[in-house]
C-alpha cells in the first residue's frame, strides 16, 4: 500500500521530459490524481534534455530523463531510477534477420553496412530510422551502440518513439530503436549478440541493451514532489510498470 495522501493540499505538480517515459509517466499519472485529488500530476513530453533544462529552470517539479546523467548534469540534479528498459532493436516483422552483434549494428547506423544481404538479409538498402539528438533515447543508443561512431547523416530523424514505430513498422527495409517497453506485435525486436530483448533478460542482466528510466529533481525532492514520486516508487506502481514490459526497481 502506498500512503493517503488525499488529506494533503499542494495543487499541480509538472511532470517533463522524455518521451520514452512519458507514456508510464502519464499512466500513473492518472491514477495518482484519482487517488490524491487534492493534487494533479500534469505530464509532458519534450525529449530527455528538455526535462532536464525544464528541471533546472525551476519549470518542472520532476524531470522525465531515459538516460544516465551527464557528469556536469548529476552535480545539480538528483536521478531517482523508477524503473529500467531494454533499447530495442526494431524491424519489420516481414524482415527474416532475427540477429545481429552490437558491432553490426554500429557499422549499420554508421554507414558502413548499407545492404541486408551483408548481414544475411535481402537484397535490399538498410533504411535508418533514428530519434533527434536532444532525445535520452538517442544518447542511451550512442553510449551503449555507437561510442566515438557517428550516425549516418542519411538516417532520418523522428522526435519520438511513437514516431520510430510508424515508420519502421510500414518499411521492410527499415531498422530503428527504441523503448523495448513500447514495442508491440507490429515490430519484431532482434536478438543482440544472441540475447533475446526481454523483460527476463533485462532483469538478469544478460540483455546488453539496458538503460535507466529516471525522475530528476533539482536537489532533494520538494515536498511538493514527493507525493508523486513516492506513489512511482509504491509495490502497486512498480508492479504496473512490470506488467507494462519495464524492469521495476523496488
Amino acid at each position: 500500500m502506498f500512503r493517503d495522501w488525499s488529506g494533503s493540499k499542494a495543487g499541480a505538480i509538472n511532470v517533463i521530459g522524455s518521451t520514452s517515459v512519458m507514456p508510464f509517466a502519464e499512466m500513473l499519472a492518472q491514477e495518482f490524481n484519482g487517488r490524491a485529488p487534492a493534487y494533479e500530476a500534469h505530464v509532458q513530453g519534450g525529449g530527455s534534455t528538455v526535462g532536464v533544462q525544464a528541471t533546472l529552470d525551476g519549470i518542472a517539479d520532476v524531470g522525465m530523463c531515459s538516460r544516465s546523467l551527464k557528469s556536469d548534469e548529476a552535480q545539480t540534479l538528483n536521478p531517482i531510477a523508477i524503473a529500467y528498459d531494454g533499447l530495442a532493436i526494431v524491424v519489420h516483422p516481414t524482415n527474416p534477420v532475427d540477429n545481429l552483434t552490437r558491432t553490426q549494428v554500429r557499422q549499420m547506423f554508421a554507414g558502413e553496412i548499407t545492404n541486408w544481404k551483408e548481414v544475411g538479409g535481402p537484397d535490399m538498402p538498410i533504411r535508418l530510422i533514428v530519434r533527434e539528438e536532444s532525445s535520452g533515447t538517442r544518447e542511451a543508443f550512442m553510449t551503449l551502440i555507437m561510442g566515438k561512431s557517428r550516425v549516418s547523416r542519411k538516417a532520418i530523424n523522428q522526435d519520438s518513439n511513437g514516431a520510430i514505430k510508424e515508420i519502421v513498422k510500414d518499411d521492410p527495409n527499415a531498422i530503428g530503436f527504441m523503448s523495448l517497453g513500447l514495442v508491440t506485435g507490429e515490430l519484431k525486436s532482434l536478438k543482440i549478440d544472441g540475447v533475446v530483448p526481454s523483460h527476463d533478460n533485462v532483469m538478469n542482466k544478460t540483455y546488453p541493451l539496458v538503460r535507466p528510466f529516471l525522475f530528476i529533481t533539482k536537489g532533494p525532492p520538494t515536498d511538493h514532489a514527493k507525493p508523486f514520486i513516492e506513489y512511482v516508487l509504491s509495490p502497486h506502481a512498480q508492479e504496473v510498470l512490470e506488467k507494462e514490459g519495464l524492469v521495476r526497481v523496488r
